[in-house]
């Protein structure tokens, strides 16, 4: 059992990890859960999978479930309307907590929901993926979609607790895992090298389903998240712009994609982070040999490594169409996460769009 906090002042909060969690959320789940019921939002598969295990642990306690369909496109105005409008309903107070049982998807959702409700109301994340996991669950960032773009309508949140328990990744399917995975190895490319040399010699155990390799690359994930986003919680400094790496490119081949289960956001990841360091490498800044290093490894693990392989045959003039939109866009100019090597990425605010197109061309061709 591991505990990571994520100090933020009165806002802090602890991530705890630990096998078999989700068999004691009745009693870790406790001082949130003050009056006597829990209200837990999922979607069906994981209401399939986890569901059971969940109600057992809060026997004694009246639990109300709301399930709602899989996919990014739960992410949307018309879900937003409609669940909150349900927590109303089911008269969910300022001093109550809902329960985000699930992935990224719900944990956006769900977190925009108790940002919103009666001027924020409290939520746990239990994250259910290997993605939301080491990423989305933590760092309060909660969104839905709109029609421009990904993520460009939500809020700072900050949950009250994040229960994380490994055990579950055993439902998950092995595309999920690795879509996941993109995010643990991220933080290695970031700004930690030995773990990105790590990553590359337990990759295939950890999606293989090895609890110590699992165990380690989330502690390690999320320790570094935690630790990110104590010192720019809100991206005001540029620190935690650096967790957008791959996430400029990657979102783009979303748009492209409708963001749809046709390419995983995780998927779009990986390929946003080979992306960008192989235009890294093509202005100079980074070693060829790394980008080759990264793109090698993804495609070992069967992860996207570039539009082509995401199922994207977008000009380079359509892709950054949909760049145009990105949430980070500041007086006309959209800062890029670049890298000067693995483990040395870094924010440039420099980057013409018009050099973005012609590299994106330049794959494609």
């Amino acid at each position: 059992m591991t505990i990571i906090p994520v100090s933020l002042g009165d806002r802090s909060y602890d991530v705890r990890i630990e096998n078999g969690a989700l068999d004691r959320a009745g009693d870790l789940l406790a001082p949130w859960l003050s009056r006597g019921r829990a209200v837990i939002i999922t979607d069906q598969n994981v209401a399939s999978a986890q569901m059971s295990r969940l109600s057992a642990a809060l026997a004694g306690l009246t639990i109300e479930t709301v399930i709602l369909e899989p996919g990014e496109a739960t992410k949307s105005w018309a879900q937003i309307e409609a669940l909150t409008d349900l927590l109303l309903t089911l008269e969910v107070e300022r001093g109550d907590h809902v329960i985000a049982l699930g992935g990224g998807v719900i944990g956006d959702l769900v977190g925009f929901a108790a940002a919103i409700l009666k001027r924020g109301c409290g939520f746990v994340q239990i994250p259910t993926t290997l993605l939301a996991q080491v990423d989305s669950s933590v760092g309060g960032k909660t969104a839905i979609n709109s029609k421009a773009g990904k993520n460009l309508i939500g809020a700072f949140h900050q949950p009250s607790f994040v229960l994380i328990d490994p055990t579950v990744l055993d439902t998950l399917p092995r595309r999920q895992l690795a879509a996941g995975y993109a995010e643990v190895v991220k933080y290695g490319l970031i700004a930690d090298f030995a773990f990105y040399e790590w990553c590359e010699a337990n990759a295939a155990a950890l999606l293989a389903g090895d609890p110590e390799a699992r165990a380690y690359a989330i502690e390690k994930s999320v320790a570094a998240k935690a630790a990110i986003v104590g010192e720019d919680e809100r991206e005001t400094s540029g620190r935690r712009a650096l967790l957008n790496l791959g996430h400029t490119f990657g979102h783009a081949l979303e748009a492209d994609k409708g963001f749809s289960d046709a390419l995983l956001h995780g998927e779009a990841v990986a390929a946003g982070m080979a992306l960008a360091f192989r235009f890294s490498a093509s202005r100079g800044l980074c070693p060829s040999q790394d980008a080759v290093r990264l793109t090698h490894h993804l495609q070992a693990i069967g992860l996207p490594h570039d539009a082509a392989s995401a199922g994207v045959t977008a000009s380079g003039a359509a892709l950054v169409a949909h760049m145009m939109h990105d949430k980070k866009m500041a007086a006309g100019t959209l800062a890029f996460i670049l890298a000067r090597g693995i483990g040395q990425s870094y924010v440039d605010k420099s980057v013409a769009l018009a050099d973005v197109a012609a590299f994106l061309d330049g794959e494609r061709g």
